[in-house]
């Protein structure tokens, strides 16, 4: 398994979570707890995320949510990093939001 989608908002995941589960896309939550020690440990330790079970299922899941948000996971195939406008802080490719200053991906 690896993390699809990650994201310190608990309406957006567990949306997402349902849309992909309807489909019969198997996937799971983590750090559905952690998100709460936001700003308190690093964005990138304790955003919520969904990892699917079939790497196969991927491709599908891309298209359920770029329906939802109008964007695709961000580089989760391909492992790029993307660098914060904000306060140039490097992240990696499944983070949607710095977690250095919270300003969200372009």
């Amino acid at each position: 398994m690896k993390v699809f989608y990650a994201s310190l908002k608990a309406h957006e995941i567990h949306h997402l979570k349902n849309l992909l589960q309807s489909a019969g896309i198997r996937c799971r939550l983590r750090n559905e707890g952690l998100s709460t020690l936001a700003g308190e440990v690093p964005f990138t330790e304790c955003a919520m995320q969904i990892w699917l079970e079939n790497e196969s299922d991927r491709g599908h899941a891309n298209s359920i949510l770029r329906e939802m948000t109008g964007r695709s996971a961000p580089a989760a195939a391909t492992g790029r990093t993307w660098t914060c406008a904000g306060c140039g802080e490097r992240l990696e490719a499944q983070f949607t939001a710095c977690w250095n200053c919270g300003i969200e991906k372009s």
